[in-house]
């Protein structure tokens, strides 16, 4: 028994071993994002061990009975010396997801999934950027080999051990250890003594608002989505006609005029989030906001790209952990923009200069319901490939222009720009002449200012140009957010504004709380066009002043002046965000009536949502 009371101490110094990487990972994540989190407490460090035990419990599992099982063979030397390195590659590639978040937080808002790590959505951009990744963030791949190598140091030399004799009562006692020792991994793995295993949702009870991917860790949070597509639950709140009274997503128009027959044009302008403008990187869309109707409380519905598009043209708001073009429920029936606009008549058409197939936005263009797709293969014009993602967009939008000019009137056009997405490439030829600014996003968002002048240089001499409505919208907020860009309000505030050169009413700041998923019934609205459509937004008209974001398993519900974030079943924190940015006074507790009148109705829109969605009803029968 001596040679395996050696064997049990060693797979238990490994298993120490594994949380004390465990939690300086957790130090290196926070000091990587510390821009992104306040009110770091010490309970996000207990709730942080809880999770980290929980993954090395999960991941280990497998390696008890082969430190464990009862036998002389796993005395070998050379049984010892593949244990080892088995153990080492196993775990250090779940500790490898923890390196990718140091960084890929920044663009996200959370933990990765698997579906985020196996870059889901984007298989052609992938080999490009890689080695963009490896150069922006050498830091990374270097640390993460110096963290490797001291690893598999401190596992310690493979030693030589002896033989057992082996009886009943040595092979019984070996037997129990083995059984207690997969039932403390058991335990681990499911976060200790509770009636289910522990979730990602879970971590919100051990941190303050928007600090729950502190207290995670990333393999646990790809752990938990292998092989798992996110279904819907219904969650039940209200019967269903008391539900109906207290949202109905179903919005009709009534018009007793002929619709306006203009053109639409929806720019989707790649990380264009509200703390970019109006700082000088950007003077073309400043000069433009001048003239248009401008929503100064914009905010996006999602905080990757792939969410924008469905929010913007469909009015379906992003409220899953998974993108609802790339979810169980990507193929889902939607009476969206591109047929409401076909049904009046017009020509629909969605441009991206990426590859294509990039982010998956031409199967959601099919099942939208567009006439044509145009991406990186479609676009006809000089060599202006960038290397890694995509057509620059200064050569793209020159092709947007002479491709409308091609179009019968009237149309509907979506166009999505890519340069200001990460590596952050600017043309050779204008290296230096946009503002660094003090991210390394905002070059590239200068030069993306300067191809949307360029652009609009041209496309006002076209005859279309003074019969079309422009709908700008930035897809999400960049990566670089801090202090109030950081917390659950700031990480969606985006521009939003609508420009019509032939009408010079239509210009204004708006102070109503306005979303992507607000567009849709404001065009319908502004061209008086008559419809019946389900939206989970309101038009410009309307004097309802809500938004609704999720990110990191939490709600966010803005209604005026005042934010309720709510973790699914309750209310969680109550902010005047206009008066407190930085979310530090929750007033919960203080306007007991406002949180109970907003907890009511953000359930209500969940089930509205979850119902629907659930049962491919976001359409209504004509």
């Amino acid at each position: 028994m001596n040679n395996y009371n050696k064997i049990v101490k060693l797979f238990y110094k490994r298993i120490a071993i594994l949380f004390v990487i465990y939690q300086i990972c957790r130090l290196l994540f926070l000091v990587y994002n510390k821009g992104a989190f306040t009110n770091v407490t010490f309970s996000v460090f207990v709730g942080g061990v809880i999770y980290d035990l929980a993954a090395i419990g999960f991941i280990n599992l497998l390696f008890v009975p082969l430190h464990l099982l009862p036998g002389n063979f796993k005395y070998s030397h050379a049984y010892q010396k593949a244990l080892k390195l088995f153990f080492y590659v196993v775990n250090l590639i779940f500790i490898a997801t923890n390196f990718v978040d140091f960084e890929y937080y920044k663009f996200t808002g959370r933990r990765s999934s698997i579906d985020l790590l196996m870059a889901k959505g984007m298989e052609n951009e992938i080999m490009g950027l890689i080695p963009s990744f490896f150069r922006e963030f050498w830091y990374l791949p270097i640390g993460f080999v110096v963290f490797a190598l001291v690893f598999w140091i401190v596992l310690g030399k493979v030693k030589t051990f002896g033989t057992d004799i082996l009886n009943v009562k040595s092979v019984a006692t070996q037997l129990v250890v083995l059984l207690l020792s997969l039932s403390l991994l058991m335990l681990m793995g499911r976060g200790g003594f509770r009636n289910k295993p522990i979730r990602v949702v879970d971590a919100i009870n051990y941190s303050s608002l928007g600090n729950a991917a502190v207290v995670l860790n990333t393999p646990f949070s790809v752990l938990k989505t292998i092989g798992k597509n996110e279904t819907l639950a219904d969650p039940k709140f209200f019967p269903k006609d008391q539900l109906d009274q207290l949202f109905n997503p179903v919005f009709t128009t009534d018009y007793n005029e002929e619709p306006i027959k203009k053109n639409v044009v929806i720019i989707i302008l790649e990380s264009f989030g509200d703390e970019n403008l109006q700082q000088g990187f950007t003077p073309f869309l400043d000069s433009l906001i001048t003239q248009s109707y401008y929503f100064k409380n914009g905010f996006a519905n999602g905080k990757v790209s792939i969410d924008a598009v469905p929010s913007t043209l469909s009015s379906i708001p992003s409220l899953m952990n998974t993108s609802l073009i790339s979810s169980n429920y990507s193929l889902n029936e939607v009476y969206g923009l591109p047929k409401i606009m076909k049904n009046q008549g017009y020509g629909t058409s969605f441009f991206h200069g990426a590859f294509n197939g990039s982010q998956n936005f031409d199967q959601y263009c099919k099942v939208a319901g567009f006439d044509e797709y145009f991406g990186k293969d479609e676009y006809v014009g000089p060599e202006a490939f960038d290397g890694k993602w995509g057509v620059f967009d200064e050569e793209f939008l020159q092709f947007y222009n002479q491709k409308l000019n091609t179009f019968k009137q009237p149309f509907f056009s979506t166009i999505f720009t890519i340069s200001s997405h990460t590596p952050f490439i600017v043309p050779e030829k204008y290296k230096g002449k946009f503002k660094k600014g003090t991210t390394k996003i905002h070059e590239t968002v200068g030069y993306s200012d300067f191809a949307l002048r360029k652009f609009f240089d041209v496309a006002k001499k076209e005859a279309w140009y003074n019969n079309t409505l422009f709908v700008f919208t930035a897809d999400h907020t960049s990566p670089f957010g801090k202090g109030f860009y950081s917390n659950n309000v700031g990480k969606f505030r985006i521009p939003i504004l609508f420009f019509d050169p032939s009408n010079p009413e239509l210009k204004g700041v708006s102070e109503q709380n306005f979303q992507q998923i607000d567009i849709l019934p404001s065009i319908l609205d502004y061209l008086k066009i008559n419809d019946k459509v389900i939206t989970y937004g309101k038009s410009y008209t309307s004097k309802e002043d809500f938004v609704v974001t999720y990110i990191d398993n939490i709600y966010n519900y803005f209604n005026g002046d005042f934010y309720l974030a709510f973790d699914g079943t309750k209310a969680i924190g109550l902010y005047d965000w206009k008066k407190d940015p930085l979310l530090k006074n929750n007033l919960l507790t203080k306007e007991k009536s406002t949180a109970a009148a907003m907890e009511v109705f953000i359930k209500a829109y969940i089930q509205s949502f979850n119902e629907r969605i659930i049962n491919n009803n976001l359409t209504i029968a004509k």
